[in-house]
């Protein structure tokens, strides 16, 4: 069997906690979620292997679900494999999941959906809280409002006006499926969940700072209407801060 046709695929389902992360995208100095799994790769294979994610999440953003894959030389069961990528990585970054994939997987072109979460907290938030949440301080929020506003979003539409510049030249279509838009209170914990075809740069954030704004009586829920068709990035449309931010899961066929 020749080098190239004993490579296997593999995808693996990660979770980390990006507060001190620089992202997941791989970067020259370091400190990503890629960073880190490709470097423990290369220990466990004894040179490069390259991983390709499901999406990038910025500075600072969690997640729960964030899908990858990879092709390797393994002839033993993925659980062994699994077992030798969890010891070294940091103790913010666990790989959850991983099994073999069918030869046409890929991780970000194969996905059919994504869901996010945002977490708010009326209210100064405890420590432990304080690095996965907005903690907004005296500020409330009309919950049901939100709700309102939010149902503008569902639907297939263009969200030019909540999506943002990379500055690397790269683009993608504004045109999303938003299936399910979700605004719940649990005491003093607000929580939203966005769950589309795809999301563009900070759409999700954009998302929900401006729906903040409308839990706050700042706007409207038929302002945020307007903003929506406008199909134009205005400053009426806030960015909430990254650290609240939770990808969830993401979807693919059967």
């Amino acid at each position: 069997m020749s080098a190239a046709s004993a490579l296997r695929k593999f995808k693996a389902v990660c979770a980390y906690d990006g507060t001190d992360l620089y992202g997941w995208q791989s970067q020259a100095g370091g400190n990503t979620v890629q960073d880190f799994i490709e470097a423990r790769l290369a220990v466990i294979f004894k040179g490069p292997v390259r991983i390709h994610g499901s999406g990038r999440t910025d500075s600072g953003v969690h997640s729960k679900g964030q899908v990858f894959h990879f092709e390797a030389e393994w002839p033993h069961p993925p659980a062994t494999l699994l077992r030798a990528l969890r010891c070294g990585l940091p103790a913010g970054i666990q790989v959850t999941r991983l099994s073999r994939a069918k030869a046409d997987f890929h991780a970000r072109f194969s996905a059919t959906g994504k869901r996010y979460c945002y977490r708010l907290y009326e209210g100064f938030a405890p420590p432990w809280d304080n690095r996965y949440c907005w903690s907004l301080g005296n500020r409330r929020l009309d919950t049901a409002a939100m709700t309102e506003a939010a149902r503008h979003f569902i639907g297939q539409q263009d969200f030019t006006a909540f999506g943002a510049n990379r500055g690397d030249g790269s683009a993608d279509n504004p045109v999303k499926d938003m299936r399910w838009v979700d605004v719940s209170r649990r005491g003093h914990k607000v929580t939203l969940t966005f769950e589309a075809s795809g999301f563009l740069y900070k759409m999700a954030r954009s998302m929900t700072g401006t729906l903040v704004e409308v839990g706050l009586g700042k706007i409207s829920p038929d302002e945020l209407a307007t903003i929506l068709h406008g199909r134009v990035r205005t400053e009426q449309v806030a960015t909430a801060p990254a650290k609240g931010l939770w990808m969830e899961r993401v979807f693919y066929g059967a």
